[in-house]
């Protein structure tokens, strides 16, 4: 694709939005916001105004379907003031077109509507000279054209009318009526659609995608969006390889020397580490430690909770000598309770993303991986998601953990979703039975940096945290929840003797 980098850009007003079109619009040309009624365009397109008001510019909102002061109300409900730089024209039908004693028979009422219709937004452009328009809506002009191939002249007389003007142009098309209609996709300079998800589950989705860009190059897909008070909220889709930024790689401790001889002796900055076992071996605990061990460092470390509720997080973590609550007031550590049926995973990657290269967080918790794809029932593209997320942690340094619930509790449970190949460490918990007591092992069983302890340790959870174990040379089949014991020696934490 030809990008012509000369050409002036109009900012949106919205900076995920703006990312995506690559600056924001061209000026001079005619673009399309399009999608069904309740998708965000009438507050988009507020919000392109307001920032041409802010530059300076004159604008012009030409409503055919609200009245102005549906619009005021609605901008007001964001906290914003139309200032004396957007004026609203309120379009409405002449009144002798709508008395009856003034109806001809000669001419269809539709074409005298749609000829008067023409002119009043011409003299309202004539008369405000604007750099930024926005005609609300299209469908009130398809309706009044009554057939497709005049509906297209009468677009491209707007077209050609605006062009000689130099202004800016957003029209919006709620898909009201003729949705399958794709007239005026080939006329405009650029298409934006806005589209409304209804999961089974929480709140509704919403994401925008660009259709269309004429010689200009935009960021292609879906992109997550919100409506929240205060306008739109983009997040535009992560791609991993336009973040790339040389880092200094190094060995990071988890200040618990048994479990850093099993991992060879630690974690590689900007690697991934999965927690993988069943519900209750002490997954989120081992990635507390790493988190600690991390803001002991002086680096900074964030928490994305998506089970735990954080007041109970919190008391738990006082218990093995962690004070979270005290590390979060300090500014050593972020910690979010993350809502899976209130956020979309677009979002979420924002809400890393947003601390990593703003806070230069450099250790990332994901507790749990359950949660997160729970936030996405609808989706089929999890393993991307975490993939393009991981690969943009990974070249920025940061250390990323990632816990995963098996089902099950001993032996060799599924995980709901298998993303071992994508990490670059697993550690493998499990439950076993021995000498009538439930106990839990812990192994790691990957790691691409570098060499790892292949044994298998038992651990428990005491009030100073985590105690781990030698390794369990005697026993045989601790993976599979019931081992059988073969040594002479008992090495087992705790084991009471008669």
């Amino acid at each position: 694709m030809t990008v012509d980098r000369a050409t002036p850009k109009a900012k949106t007003g919205i900076a995920g939005l703006d990312d995506i079109l690559v600056g924001g619009l061209a000026r001079g040309h005619v673009y399309l916001l399009e999608g069904n009624p309740g998708t965000g365009k009438t507050t988009i397109a507020l919000d392109y105004l307001l920032e041409g008001a802010a530059l300076g510019e004159r604008c012009l909102y030409i409503t055919l379907s609200e009245t102005e002061q549906e619009l005021r109300s609605g901008a007001a409900s964001h906290g914003w003031e139309l200032n004396e730089n957007i004026r609203v024209f309120e379009l409405v039908p002449p009144e002798s077109l709508l008395d009856a004693n003034q109806q001809q028979s000669l001419l269809y009422s539709a074409d005298l509507e749609l000829g008067e219709t023409t002119r009043m937004i011409f003299d309202a452009v004539e008369r405000e000279k604007p750099s930024r328009i926005v005609l609300d809506s299209l469908s009130e002009i398809r309706l009044l054209a009554q057939s497709s191939l005049r509906y297209r002249r009468q677009i491209l007389a707007l077209k050609h009318y605006f062009a000689r003007h130099g202004a800016t142009v957003l029209m919006l098309d709620d898909l009201t009526s003729e949705a399958a209609d794709r007239t005026v996709h080939s006329v405009v300079h650029g298409v934006v659609r806005l589209e409304e998800l209804a999961p089974n589950y929480g709140a509704q989705r919403r994401r925008m995608r660009v259709l269309k860009y004429r010689g200009q190059a935009f960021r292609g897909g879906f992109h997550d969006m919100t409506i929240r008070t205060g306008g739109v909220e983009v997040f535009p889709r992560l791609v991993a390889a336009e973040h790339r930024s040389p880092i200094a790689r190094q060995t990071s401790t988890s200040c618990i020397p048994e479990l850093d001889q099993l991992l060879g002796g630690g974690i590689e900055s900007g690697s991934s580490t999965l927690v993988l076992g069943p519900a209750g071996t002490g997954k989120s605990i081992v990635t507390l430690h790493f988190a600690h061990a991390a803001v002991q460092r002086g680096e900074k470390a964030a928490l994305f909770i998506f089970d735990e509720e954080l007041g109970m997080l919190f008391d738990r973590a006082k218990k093995l000598n962690i004070d979270l609550e005290q590390l979060s007031s300090e500014g050593r550590l972020f910690i979010e309770q993350v809502d899976a049926a209130e956020m979309s995973p677009g979002e979420f990657a924002h809400r890393v993303r947003e601390q990593v290269s703003s806070h230069q967080v450099k250790t990332v918790v994901v507790d749990s991986l359950n949660g997160f794809q729970a936030a996405m029932p609808d989706e089929h593209a999890v393993i991307l998601h975490l993939h393009e997320l991981l690969q943009y942690l990974n070249r920025q340094g940061a250390s990323t953990f990632l816990t995963v619930a098996q089902h099950g509790l001993v032996g060799d449970g599924q995980a709901p979703i298998d993303i071992t190949y994508l990490a670059d460490t697993v550690i493998l918990l499990r439950y076993f039975e021995a000498h009538g007591r439930v106990r839990r092992a812990m192994s790691v069983i990957k790691k691409r940096a570098g060499l790892h302890e292949d044994t298998i340790r038992e651990f428990k959870i005491t009030h100073q945290g985590l105690l781990i174990g030698e390794p369990l040379h005697s026993f045989q089949g601790v993976l599979t929840g019931a081992p059988t014991y073969a040594g002479e020696a008992n090495p087992l934490l705790g084991t009471a003797r008669a």
